[in-house]
């Protein structure tokens, strides 16, 4: 079952969509956790940092009236704000404040290092608190050296009396939702860039559907530079089959034209004498297989194709010299290949074997040593040239040469077909085909601009 390229582009893109959102917010729900987790290790500090610097001036007496006039709150049991102090060599706890007598608060353990340490910590009835661990050194009375303690202070985390939980949750539903609904808004608004990207594709569709409807010739319109090479090679293939169509309709019509003279001739021979008759049958007979010849090979010629494989002109040419060295052999004819190995011709491959070949083998047959073939890139395409140092073409017969059935030298065997063929061919590539005198002293055919 086929598929749609708008709905498989819309999947990935959605499921990309999805997944930078989805990573994005993660990103920006852990920083925002963060910056209220700094937020709160601020407010833990800012009680601490004050019972701190306190404790180390005036000792642990202090401790007796000192945290109710800093924040009455540590002297109102269960008020939410609690604080210990803690030795750290024993892990004797020599204080704690009023606020949290009578409470099993599960202190964290001490930290391993000197710096501040925030401590997520949970209450028997499921009351949330964070836990600042600090480090102080003072002195006590029986002790005159400095001793390590660690002073923490905690804070009810619940829903009800703390700022933190219930901000970040708000923030972070806000967060998904403004999320949500951007990665809605993005998702319709790509649905509908690509159905814009697309439309160029579903015109190509229509045309062609409405070219198999016979409402239309070929691929009309303008289209995105991507796909011009997929219209331009559409519509050449259109262009090329029109054209065989178009040939093989000429070639029919001309085989009926040109067979009714040969078919007149061969009624008027039964009334002439018998070995006459016989005669004047075979003549057009042969004229007739000549005709036929002719008109098939021209019909069949491929022309042009933009999506034919490219062909090698020099392994073409090689081996078509080679069989017409065996063919020749009596006369020792010399052939001279001046063709490029990398050249290549894109077109039917039977078309450049008809144009060499034609081409060569006149050549052979005219030459008296010395055969020279050349191929090239011209200036408009592919040009190729095949000379000999035979008797050369007269200029007065040129051009009556390119027409079926007429031969320069009538004695020397031949239907006069090749150059007419040769002729064809390059038309149907947009070419031309020129006869003039070689260098070697006989004719120059080169045909110019073959694809």
């Amino acid at each position: 079952m086929g598929y749609s390229l708008q709905a498989r582009a819309l999947l990935f893109a959605s499921l990309a969509l999805a997944a930078f959102l989805g990573l994005t917010g993660l990103v920006l729900d852990e920083a925002f956790s963060d910056s209220a987790e700094a937020v709160m290790r601020d407010r833990l500090r800012g009680y601490g940092e004050p019972l701190k610097a306190s404790i180390e001036k005036d000792h642990l007496d202090a401790l007796k009236t000192l945290p109710q006039t800093l924040n009455d709150r540590f002297g109102q049991p269960g008020s939410g704000l609690y604080a210990t102090l803690v030795r750290q060599t024993d892990q004797k706890r020599e204080w704690v404040s009023d606020s949290a007598q009578n409470l099993d608060i599960p202190w964290p353990p001490l930290p391993g290092y000197w710096t501040a340490r925030l401590d997520p910590i949970q209450l028997a009835n499921g009351t949330q608190l964070h836990v600042l661990s600090l480090r102080l050194d003072y002195a006590t009375a029986k002790n005159r050296a400095p001793v390590a303690h660690i002073l923490q202070v905690a804070e009810t985390l619940d829903d009800k009396e703390s700022y933190y939980y219930g901000r970040m949750n708000h923030v972070r539903r806000d967060l998904w939702r403004w999320f949500g609904g951007a990665a809605l808004l993005l998702l319709l608004l790509q649905a509908l860039i690509l159905r814009r990207c697309f439309a160029p594709l579903r015109r190509v569709a229509a045309d062609i559907r409405k070219i198999e409807a016979g409402r239309a010739e070929r691929l009309t319109g303008f289209y995105p530079r991507e796909l011009h090479g997929l219209t331009g090679n559409l519509n050449a293939l259109l262009d090329q089959a029109e054209s065989h169509l178009a040939r093989y309709r000429d070639a029919l019509g001309d085989l009926a034209h040109s067979l009714k003279t040969p078919l007149a001739v061969l009624r008027g021979s039964f009334d002439a004498p018998q070995e006459d008759g016989k005669t004047v049958a075979l003549e057009q007979i042969e004229r007739m297989n000549r005709i036929v010849e002719y008109q098939l090979k021209r019909a069949a010629a491929a022309g042009r194709s933009h999506l034919a494989p490219p062909v090698v002109v020099a392994d073409k040419a090689r081996q078509l010299v080679a069989a017409l060295n065996k063919v020749y052999a009596d006369k020792g004819v010399v052939c001279e290949s001046r063709i490029d190995p990398d050249l290549m011709f894109r077109g039917d491959e039977g078309d450049l074997l008809e144009i060499l070949g034609n081409l060569t083998e006149n050549a052979y047959k005219w030459a008296r040593n010395r055969v020279a073939l050349g191929a090239r890139h011209g200036e408009a395409g592919l040009e190729i040239t095949v000379e000999d140092d035979g008797p050369g073409i007269p200029p007065a017969v040129a051009e009556r040469l390119l027409k079926r059935g007429e031969r320069a030298d009538p004695s020397v065997p031949g239907h006069g077909l090749g150059l007419a063929i040769v002729h064809s061919i390059v038309r149907t590539y947009g070419g031309r085909l020129e006869l003039g005198r070689s260098p070697l002293g006989g004719a120059a055919i080169v045909v110019k601009a073959l694809g």
